[in-house]
């Protein structure tokens, strides 16, 4: 179980022909060691003890042992269960979500203690249930982060606070006033993954919106252009590259300032099949069309994921 290829089919609990001949075709640039077994399980022990979760162990990350290596990891707040249907996405779906668990901020600030964690990315599934999407839960779990651990860097990968009504409000009022009470937190950087090109949206993202979400990015940046944005694509869902170029300077128009770029790698049959491969060399030369686009942190390889490297730049600036 040393490879990511057998480390994914072992992920299923009664793997088909057909996921093994799928994963049998993954090219040699997508199996990797998995990292340190020893980091991993304790890393699965402290987050188990305390009953909370990571997207690292729900998404079952391929990067998961070196970034716990390099002491980082991305808890997922508010629950396993996510209230949209993304067809990309291993994160469980299709019932109804648990209510939060009031002691949450303090159990992820203590896990960042206990691992010695110096930069955390709180990330979510999307909670379209509560009134205000989760927005105050993540600011909640910042300030217990901090309080706990006041040199740790902490990021969040949120969802885009769509949803929900009010008679006093819009949507999108209702959605700036909670991206509004994330950046009162101050997060290191504040992302929020586009995922893929524009056409591919509702295919791949059910209930989001393109432009809804470069809103975000935006909104960010008018409420306080000293914090980095960034978000991400996963490549292999069928766009062409002009599509991706395109959706890099969208990202740019609207002050994206990182950006990440990896391949897409189908969990299970029952989701989106993967429709194209991407080279390590094409990743390459996204990533240079990125830098000079001006994006100031670029990570474009297959094996990437939103949260890779994450703290590297925050990190070299406060050690």
């Amino acid at each position: 179980m040393a490879l990511l290829a057998l480390s994914f089919m072992a992920s299923q609990s009664n793997p088909t022909p057909q996921l093994r001949a799928e994963i049998a075709a993954m090219p040699k640039w997508l199996r990797r060691p998995l990292g340190n077994a020893s980091q991993i399980s304790t890393v699965q022990r402290i987050i188990k003890q305390r009953q909370i979760h990571t997207i690292c162990e729900e998404g079952r990350c391929p990067n998961r042992g070196e970034c716990y290596a390099n002491r980082t990891a991305t808890f997922l707040l508010m629950g396993p269960v996510c209230t949209r249907s993304c067809a990309f996405c291993q994160v469980d779906k299709g019932h109804a979500p648990k209510p939060l668990d009031p002691e949450e901020p303090q159990k992820v600030a203590e896990s960042v203690q206990a691992l010695g964690l110096r930069y955390v990315v709180l990330t979510s599934v999307t909670r379209d249930d509560l009134p205000d999407g989760g927005a105050r839960w993540f600011a909640k779990t910042i300030e217990a982060v901090r309080e706990r651990n006041p040199e740790t860097q902490v990021e969040v990968l949120t969802p885009d606070f769509w949803g929900g009504t009010s008679p006093q409000w819009t949507t999108a009022e209702l959605q700036r006033q909670r991206i509004e009470t994330v950046v009162r937190s101050k997060p290191a950087c504040f992302n929020h993954n586009l995922e893929t090109v524009r056409r591919l949206q509702n295919p791949v993202r059910r209930g989001a919106k393109y432009d809804r979400s470069l809103d975000v990015l935006r909104i960010v940046k008018e409420l306080d252009p000293s914090i980095p944005t960034k978000s991400g694509l996963m490549l292999g869902h069928g766009e062409t590259e002009a599509e991706i170029l395109q959706t890099l300077r969208d990202l740019r128009s609207v002050g994206c300032d990182r950006v990440t770029l990896g391949q897409y790698m189908r969990p299970s049959l029952e989701h989106l099949p993967v429709r194209k491969y991407w080279t390590p060399q094409e990743f390459d030369r996204l990533g240079n069309f990125a830098r000079k686009l001006g994006f100031s942190h670029v990570r474009s390889a297959p094996l990437v994921r939103s949260s890779y490297h994450a703290g590297e730049e925050d990190c070299k600036r406060t050690a």
